[in-house]
């Protein structure tokens, strides 16, 4: 059974009197404990299919599966609701709040879902712990360097043990030694038997993957799985 299963997925946008397809009748599946890398030109739509898959955006028409819940028609309240439990994301500029703690940042997503103050720490203390970070936890994301503030935001995603874990560009903004250290950290993720979704436009970054799925204007292009040696 998939566990991100979408068919005939179309978004389109309206420009003016121009229809843009963002998504053009898409067809996909990623089995859950898979690790997958979306790439493909600017204005290929994988920005458009990792929020699709994020339930950050619904789409024009199409169904999509995610752990056999049909959310292609959710409510925007709904879709919320189901990011929270199922989806932990991680973003190229972090998205970290700038005047709190690690602790508190990783911490963050326990609120929404009603956890009480003392379980948000200690969840966040060992979810920190678990990305080397468990001795910065006071630190605020200036006080970081862009790689342990990647691991924070990282940590924060998984604080939910979410379905799927979701990077967009996670390395864009890190030099190439602390994205060898995140990547390696991805590996660790997915050898738990997490499921990660991950779009990058950087073939070596994609290497890390098991499969990649390669998009033009808005369809699957093509797709190979990566032979590890």
């Amino acid at each position: 059974m998939a566990l991100i299963d979408l068919k005939e997925i179309y978004k389109i946008y309206q420009m003016g009197s121009t229809q843009i397809h963002a998504l053009d009748g898409l067809d996909c599946s990623i089995d859950k404990g898979e690790y997958v890398a979306l790439m493909g030109p600017s204005g290929s739509g994988k920005s458009t299919l990792m929020n699709v898959i994020g339930c950050l955006d619904s789409p024009t028409s199409g169904t999509y599966l995610l752990n056999s819940i049909d959310v292609s028609k959710m409510t925007d309240d709904e879709l919320a609701s189901v990011r929270n439990i199922e989806i932990g994301f991680v973003f190229q500029s972090f998205n970290l709040l700038p005047r709190t703690s690690a602790l508190e940042n990783v911490a963050l997503p326990l609120v929404y879902a009603g956890v009480s103050k003392k379980e948000r720490l200690e969840r966040a203390q060992i979810v920190l712990e678990k990305v080397g970070l468990g001795d910065r936890g006071n630190h605020k994301p200036n006080e970081l360097s862009g790689g342990q503030r990647q691991r924070v935001a990282i940590a924060r995603a998984l604080i939910n043990n979410p379905s799927i874990v979701l990077a967009d560009e996670p390395t864009g903004n890190l030099d190439s030694k602390s994205s060898i250290e995140i990547m390696g950290l991805f590996d660790e993720i997915h050898s738990e038997g997490n499921t990660v979704v991950m779009v990058t436009h950087e073939e070596d970054i994609a290497k890390y993957a098991k499969r990649t799925i390669r998009m033009i204007d808005g369809k699957l292009a093509s797709q190979h799985s990566v032979v590890q040696s």
